[in-house]
């Protein structure tokens, strides 16, 4: 496993938060209702055309047996103890294991055919900057499959909105409008956008390079 400088470690409480709901998580992240969106996500991804793709806060790893095997795999998050309870999830696949920021990928511009960003933009502190880093480290015409937690566009959403202070502490951020977000990173378009989960707060999304 490859470790790597984490130079945006805003969120002390969050990275705490993350260590020690490890052994929980797939509990927490309601594993069961989530897959079919996390499959319907994937299915974004070719299945025909061997690529490198970054997996970008894979977490525990439930990702790992959804994806087609014939890709060579990087999985990257900043909580080691999320990673060792990824790996057994990867076999059959070819996986290059790295802790890292999001943030602050530690790989050089245009290495990757995809990205995935499944429940990592709108946890990271600087969505922005977590997408744009996605952008970066993807080749011209890669896309980024995203799965996450977004509000609409002027949707007013006070509850959520009023939750997160502490949410975003300790697990996810409520806040994150999307579009928002894709404004500040002009060298991706939107390619699709499907409603997948909890009345279309959670969305799959994919974004292609220029």
């Amino acid at each position: 496993m490859k470790t790597h400088d984490q130079p945006y470690r805003e969120n002390l409480m969050l990275r705490w938060s993350y260590s020690v709901l490890a052994p929980l998580y797939d509990l927490v992240a309601i594993a069961g209702p989530l897959r079919a969106a996390r499959i319907r996500s994937l299915q974004s991804m070719p299945a025909d055309v061997t690529g490198k793709v970054l997996l970008c806060g894979i977490g525990t790893g439930l990702d790992l047996p959804l994806l087609p095997k014939l890709h060579r795999y990087t999985a990257l998050d900043f909580s080691a103890a999320m990673l060792l309870r990824a790996i057994p999830r990867s076999t059959g696949l070819q996986v290059e294991w790295v802790l890292g920021d999001s943030m602050a990928l530690p790989f050089p511009d245009a290495q990757f055919d995809h990205v995935v960003l499944h429940l990592i933009v709108a946890v990271v502190p600087q969505p922005a900057l977590c997408l744009s880093e996605a952008a970066r480290v993807l080749k011209p015409g890669g896309t980024i499959i995203l799965l996450d937690k977004f509000l609409r566009p002027n949707k007013l959403a006070l509850l959520r909105r009023g939750l997160n202070p502490l949410s975003r502490r300790i697990a996810t951020r409520m806040d994150v409008v999307f579009e928002e977000v894709l404004r500040e990173v002009p060298s991706l378009q939107m390619v699709s956008d499907v409603p997948l989960l909890a009345g279309g707060w959670v969305r799959g999304i994919v974004v292609r390079k220029d």
